[in-house]
């Protein structure tokens, strides 16, 4: 266990560094920043790793196997009032747990919080039972995933504007580090028990489904809901003179996030235990072994919190109001592209959907390779974004085209692609993204009528940058294998690819 510990924290360090640096470089040579801003951010990057090493331990004990379980018991019970319940209830309760919409939850204005909460947590509920249906009846991804962005954007067209950002944001951050882990292993138990050829594909899906479950629900909520303000109010940074007011900050919140977690866990632990009793499924051993898991989610879960809130909220704030204002403002769109590189790496949900990968194509796709491709596709997103708080253009010119092509290429890439691909959408979009880099944009916009329509859909945008980046490493994956003659007249599948690039490595290996 203390090895385990070790490795996850060494991770954590590695994925949090370079961001840390980034910030710390700006803050000397082009924003500079009051000392006490600059040590709560340092100190929040601290709680950070810890954080990060913790639940990455916590899933990996707990939120896996649990969903893993589930998906499997699920898939084997052949009652579908029975799968389309459980299928709801659980993705009720997994959204209403996950952080980073309660963080979105808090910073968009004019909704109440509970109300966009339960919204985007039935969108939620109701994808989970399309995307287990699809499993079950075999429906190509791609097509619902065609269908169901076509009537996202008809719905666009009769939401009010202010909404649609926050929308589409919604579906970004719905799928974060509680999330993830817990919809994955439903996928990976759900096509373990068919075991035929496709089943390898069927397992990635789960979270592109989920996904649009919020957009389409937090549109409805517009058409409905009209709020009477929606202008947004920026916070203050805290004042910090002493090094006892840095202390000082992270103990008052730390109550505060401790609440924040266990309130949108315990549902979790409630389903444990209804599971066991219903079930059997564990003896006293691995029973136990769930719950310290659950305990490392829910400790790292709330130090990641309370670090990023108390220490990275407010810093990205400031960094990005400070280039703003100052005489340099274009050196957002470089800077913003630096940042999304990296910060990819700090998402934990990231290393989570990298396993998966590697655990389903046995290596044959390399999880660093997967990382690198987030990582061009966020730079691109992130120089788009902070491309329109400069500009004002409307988020239309950027995801009508991005989402035309990623469907386009969702039937010409191969299958395992589209699923990892559409997964990887929700997967980047994390709490690094709700609480560093949106606060960033929305100190970028000078303009606080412009807040609800320039930054807000930030994480939209950065969510649709893996669809096309992951896809088009699957036509590269598949190109590689017709120039070596790989393939056989009848065409390739999944499996080609996967079996050619383990023959590959195993040549590399024997040339090293």
């Amino acid at each position: 266990m203390r090895k385990k510990l070790e490795g996850t924290t060494k991770e954590a360090l590695a994925s949090v560094l370079p961001i840390t640096v980034i910030v710390f470089l700006l803050s000397v040579f082009v924003t500079p920043m009051p000392v006490g801003a600059l040590v709560l951010f340092l100190f929040g990057a601290v709680l950070l790793v810890f954080g990060m090493g913790l639940f990455t331990l916590g899933a990996d004990m707990a939120l896996m196997p649990m969903g893993e379980d589930i998906g499997i018991k699920m898939t084997s019970t052949k009652k579908l009032p029975i799968v389309v319940a459980v299928s709801f209830v659980m993705g009720v309760i997994i959204t209403v747990a996950e952080p980073d919409l309660q963080v979105l939850a808090e910073l968009a204005p004019g909704i109440p919080d509970f109300a966009l909460v339960m919204t985007v947590a039935a969108g939620v509920g109701v994808y989970l039972i399309l995307a287990i249906i699809r499993i079950l009846l075999r429906v190509r991804l791609s097509r619902m995933l065609v269908v169901c962005y076509f009537i996202v954007f008809a719905l666009s067209i009769f939401a009010p504007g202010d909404f649609v950002a926050v929308a589409f944001d919604s579906g970004g951050v719905t799928t974060g580090p509680i999330t993830v882990p817990f919809i994955i292993a439903m996928g990976l138990g759900l096509a373990s028990i068919r075991g035929d050829r496709e089943s390898l594909e069927d397992s990635f899906g789960l979270v592109a489904l989920c996904s649009v479950g919020p957009i389409m629900a937090v549109l409805i909520l517009g058409i409905c809901y009209h709020p009477e303000n929606t202008a947004y109010v920026v916070g203050a940074v805290p004042e910090i003179v002493t090094s006892r007011d840095v202390t000082f900050e992270f103990i008052r919140s730390f109550p505060e996030y401790t609440k924040e977690v266990f309130a949108a866990g315990w549902p979790i632990i409630a389903v444990l235990g209804a599971f066991q009793l219903i079930t059997r499924r564990y003896r006293a051993r691995s029973l136990a072994r769930l719950l310290i898991g659950f305990a490392y989610t829910f400790a790292g879960l709330i130090l990641f919190l309370t670090g990023v809130n108390v220490g990275f909220i407010p810093v990205g704030r400031l960094i990005g109001g400070d280039m703003a204002a100052s005489p340099a403002r274009w050196l957002l769109v470089p800077l913003g592209a630096v940042i999304g590189y990296f910060i990819v790496a700090a998402e934990p949900a990231v290393h989570v959907l990298r396993k998966q990968v590697e655990e389903v194509s046995s290596g044959a796709i390399p999880g660093g390779i997967v990382q690198r491709y987030l990582s061009i596709g966020m730079a691109a997103a992130l120089a788009v974004a902070m491309t329109r708080v400069l500009t004002g253009v409307s988020i239309y010119w950027f995801l009508l085209p991005g989402y035309a092509a990623a469907l386009a290429l969702t039937f010409f890439a191969p299958r395992i692609f589209t699923g990892i691909a559409f997964d990887s959408g929700g997967v980047v979009s994390g709490p690094m993204t709700s609480t560093f880099l949106l606060p960033f944009t929305i100190g970028a916009c000078v303009d606080p009528d412009r807040i609800m329509t320039d930054a807000f859909g930030l994480v939209a945008m950065v969510a649709m940058a893996p669809l096309l980046a992951l896809q088009l490493m699957g036509l590269t994956y598949r190109n590689r294998i017709k120039r070596a003659g790989a393939i056989a007249p009848g065409g390739e599948s999944d499996a080609d690819i996967i079996e050619f690039d383990e023959d590959e490595g195993e040549r590399n290996d024997s040339d090293g």
